[in-house]
């Protein structure tokens, strides 16, 4: 026995020796690819030396003697802590996902490869003007750099992702950069979705009904719609879910409810308690570890410019000059066209145009998959754009027998300035020359709100399609594409896009809410991203006469739902104080305190209150019960609760009390009782997930932050180092944004937010301040990996100055580069 004890405490001994030294030679190869900041490195392609000093945030303040010579910094120190994560964008972009990733995003890569991203960036690539292509081509030459230092110094393949792939890591290309930009154009257009989605929806409701529950921003009039049965005669009506595209955290393509969304305001002297412009800006994107984001300063000839960059693109694409505070917000511009095309019978080849028949342009593809065959695809297009089979987006329920359908998109065009218009734009110097670059951007289409010392101005910027006034469905419904009336007869003119400038009220902003009344085809949308948070933005811009840096914190921080202030007293005012005592324990004694709780509540979506997680799980459940009995298992493409919806349905709103009958039953429902029985419903789901008491529900418990590393974020025991999870406030309706997952055993957990603030004073330009979600690095194994978490997760911020010897006073680091050979 003591010897068998004695080879077992030698094999423990002898196992726990392999597991440290495995350990440490894992750490010591993931180690090596940490970036040394503190370094004097020759890099080829300079024309002077470059300093990057990174403040103590890991901030990167880039110094040349040409702008060319920056944009080569920028890539330098993008590729030093954002290399994986650059390649990763750079594959999708390319449809080459699938390289690494196997089967799972074989789907993704197909539909990439049948827009033609890549091949789009690629011949955009010479429409830019020379300043562009300098820029573009000095950025890939400090990608470049640094890949070649990696591989000369064996410094880890240069993240620890690449350990698990093919090492080979490819030198970037001016189109990289392009393409990436227009990568971020599928995160931003969800109208494709929404068309098909209310396609599906009429062929099962009847009209008025399916106004309720895709409603349009209140205060708009509504043009009936066709009949889409009319449009496409043949099409059998579907309550299935649609299919949605593999690759998990790895596509590109969001749900409608996941488009962008964003908050930018501005006030102008005359509204700032210290006499100079103010400005904020909040962009929402999907989280992950990293973040999007990246905080970077330029010294460029015309002056320092500094904010919010994506890595693999040389801009500061929110942010500010010594001159010029910059930022965007979705527009929701009506973008995309899905068009029914007819095959032709006797040769499926064609399609069916104005003038007859018509071949398709087609080009065939190899996508080479790991671990199994090469796949061949062949892609179409027609003159209103790339042909998606029907297993994408559901566009296979809605097309007719003997029809495909294809996509028309500002998007996908092959003279792409819009990477040209944004460096112009880092380098306007007042309001009216930033309006001007909007005229080079073409997509996606945003709201760009500048300011400069004295005026504020708002403009929508991206390229609108003209429509005709005879278009069948106003842009809301698949159309047949060989009808002339349902073509795009190219773009309106730039003049057409809406602008406001220096109102007299003093306040500018744009919360992705309706914009302007203006008839179609002049109406930008008829789906728009808000139209709740601008009713919050709106009370706290009016509640003073004068603003100032905290008074715009207060507001981009705020947590009060106006939507629950407004809603609640529609639903539950029928069970306020009502009903009979009950027992202590009992279902009804647990209603009577939840409504209890709520009444005595102020909207307030604080991460610390109980009352914001019985409000959120009661609004869901009501509106599943709501649309359930209508529509069938399509009811759970509508993940996320549409305020106008409940109102329209407990007002009666043009008779949508109807939601409220179960038509299945015998009886009549109202919707009291439909209130009543959600509510009870969701105390029941809680108590099932959560137990305890409802005083003890914590909102933040539910609504927690997922920063989740796209390719290592479900591996077992590394997502517990890769992933950052926080409990957050905010909801899905206020201006402290932290939009829901809406499904799942966590509905409630925060996916969608804003990954970077910035808010600029230009009395005191240095008191600025931003801030991003994560950290600079993408390594996980640096302490800026995820640092500025913590103080984005407080409403805390970062200064954002422009002067040297601040970044240079807590530098962590400072690379000088310097021309020569490797």
């Amino acid at each position: 026995m003591a010897a068998l004890f004695r080879w077992l405490l030698r094999l423990f001994t002898a196992a726990v020796i392999l597991a440290v030294l495995a350990g440490g030679t894992v750490y010591y190869l993931a180690a090596r690819s940490l970036p040394e900041y503190e370094a004097t490195l020759a890099a080829p392609g300079l024309d002077a030396p470059v300093e990057i000093v990174r403040d103590n945030a890991n901030v990167p303040h880039v110094f040349g003697a040409s702008d060319k010579d920056v944009f080569f910094g920028l890539g330098f120190a993008h590729a030093q802590d954002r290399l994986w994560q650059m390649t990763v964008l750079r594959r999708t972009a390319q449809g080459r996902l699938s390289e690494n990733f196997g089967a799972e995003t074989l789907k993704i890569d197909e539909l990439v490869r049948r827009l033609d991203l890549y091949g789009l960036a690629q011949s955009s690539v010479k429409a830019q003007d020379p300043y562009a292509a300098g820029a573009l081509q000095a950025y890939a030459d400090g990608v470049n750099a640094w890949i070649a230092r990696v591989n000369s110094d064996a410094r880890g393949r240069g993240a620890p992702e690449f350990f698990l792939f093919p090492p080979e890591v490819a030198l970037w290309q001016p189109a990289d950069s392009i393409a990436i930009a227009k990568l971020m154009g599928l995160r931003l257009s969800t109208h494709l979705e929404t068309e098909v989605l209310r396609a599906r929806v009429s062929l099962l409701i009847d009209p008025e009904r399916v106004r309720d529950i895709l409603p349009d921003a209140p205060g708009t009039g509504l043009a009936a719609l066709p009949d889409y049965s009319d449009i496409a005669p043949g099409v059998v009506p579907s309550a299935a879910p649609l299919s949605r595209m593999a690759g998990g955290a790895l596509s590109p393509f969001a749900p409608r409810a996941f488009a962008s969304a964003s908050n930018v305001f501005a006030a102008a002297p005359t509204r700032s308690a210290a006499g100079g412009t103010l400005l904020a800006n909040d962009p929402h994107l999907g989280f992950s570890a990293p973040a999007i984001w990246y905080l970077a300063r330029l010294e460029l000839a015309t002056g320092g410019v500094i904010g919010g960059t994506i890595p693999g693109m040389p801009m500061i694409l929110a942010g500010r000059s010594a001159h010029l505070g910059w930022g965007m917000a979705s527009s929701y511009l009506d973008d995309q066209d899905v068009f029914l095309e007819q095959l032709n019978p006797d040769n499926p080849e064609e399609y069916r145009t104005p003038d007859g028949f018509e071949p398709f342009e087609t080009r065939r593809t190899i996508i080479r998959v790991a671990e199994a065959e090469p796949v061949t695809i062949t892609m179409r297009w027609t003159a209103n754009g790339p042909v998606l089979p029907g297993d994408h987006f559901g566009l296979g329920s809605i097309t007719p027998p003997g029809h495909v359908t294809a996509l028309g998109w500002t998007l996908l065009n092959g003279a792409d300035t819009s990477v040209s218009a944004a460096l112009k734009l880092m380098r306007a110097r007042s309001v009216d020359e930033a309006l001007e670059t909007g005229r080079f951007y073409i997509a996606p289409s945003q709201n760009l709100m500048v300011v400069d010392q004295d005026t504020i101005a708002m403009q929508t910027i991206g390229a609108m399609p003209r429509r005709l006034a005879g278009h069948q469905s106003e842009g809301r419904l698949p159309v047949p594409g060989w009808k002339d009336e349902n073509r795009w007869q190219g773009w309106l003119n730039y003049a057409a896009n809406p602008r406001f400038r220096a109102p007299e009220s003093g306040i500018l902003g744009n919360t992705n809410n309706k914009l302007v009344e203006r008839p179609f085809p002049l109406h930008v949308s008829h789906d728009w991203g808000d139209t709740q948070r601008i009713e919050r933005w709106k009370a706290l811009m009016e509640r003073r006469s004068v603003h100032t840096r905290e008074s715009f914190i207060e507001a981009q921080l705020d947590t009060v739902s106006f939507t629950a202030q407004s809603l609640l007293p529609l639903i539950a005012g029928d069970l306020w104080f009502t009903g009979d005592p009950a027992p202590a324990g009992s279902p009804e004694r647990r209603r009577q305190r939840a409504l209890e709780l709520l009444a005595a509540w102020n909207g307030e979506m604080n991460e610390h209150l109980p009352e914001p997680l019985i409000y959120a799980a009661w609004l869901r459940q009501l509106q599943d019960r709501l649309i359930r009995d209508e529509l069938g298992p399509l009811a759970v493409e509508f993940t996320h609760v549409d305020p106008v919806f409940i109102e329209r349905v407990f007002r009666d709103i043009d008779g949508a009390g109807a939601w409220c009958d179960i038509r299945q039953s015998g009886a009549v429902e109202t919707c009291t009782e439909m209130a009543r029985r959600s509510l009870d419903e969701a105390l029941l789901w809680l108590d099932e997930t959560y137990g305890g008491s409802l005083e003890s529900l914590r909102w933040g418990t539910a609504h927690q932050a997922w920063h989740d590393h796209p390719v290592l974020g479900e591996v077992p025991f590394v997502k517990w180092f890769v992933n950052i999870r926080q409990p957050t406030s905010g909801g899905d309706n206020t201006l402290n944004r932290g939009l829901t997952r809406g499904t799942g055993p966590e509905p409630f957990a925060n996916v969608h937010g804003a990954g970077f603030r910035g808010v600029y004073d230009f009395a005191d330009p240095d008191s600025s301040v931003f801030v991003i979600s994560t950290g600079q690095s993408g390594h996980p194994l640096s302490r800026h990996y995820d640092d500025l978490g913590e103080l984005w997760r407080r409403g805390e911020y970062i200064p954002m100055s422009l002067d040297p010897a601040l970044a240079r006073a807590a530098a962590v680091g400072v690379t000088r580069l310097v021309p020569g050979a490797e």
